[in-house]
């Protein structure tokens, strides 16, 4: 099994280094379009909720961005060095009450975008699998 990984200061900025590392793997692996921009939509948002929230924008926390090349997906993992979140208990973002609200709707994006979801070290860590074949 292959594996990358990329590690960033959580500023705001460093999500173009993300793209760059995600369109490498697109390039190197030659990832159908289809499946890259799901990729790059949901990693790019997971590092996003990484930084924001779960670093709270300080550059002295890191996000870890690991890569593993799997025989039939990729899998994805991005770690934070936050407090955690509640991931079992998050607003469904198309209840009537929150269709207006600016936020909310990253992991459902993740979640509908990726074929596999799934959070560890209370939230700290999120892992996504994209099948390839």
């Amino acid at each position: 099994m292959e594996s990358v990984s990329l590690q960033i200061p959580s500023l705001p900025e460093n999500i173009r280094i993300v793209e760059s590392f995600i369109e490498n793997i697109r390039d190197q692996y030659q990832i159908n379009d289809d499946i890259y921009g799901n990729i790059l939509v949901a990693i790019t948002e997971a590092v996003n909720n990484a930084i924001h929230h779960g670093n709270k924008c300080n550059p002295k926390k890191n996000v870890e961005l690991t890569m593993q090349l799997l025989e039939d997906a990729i899998r994805f993992m991005i770690h934070d060095e936050g407090q955690g979140f509640d991931y079992q208990h998050i607003p469904d973002p198309l209840a009537p009450e929150n269709l207006e609200k600016i936020g909310g709707r990253g992991i459902f994006l993740m979640r509908h975008l990726a074929d596999e979801v799934h959070f560890q070290d209370e939230g700290r860590e999120i892992t996504m699998v994209f099948y390839v074949s």
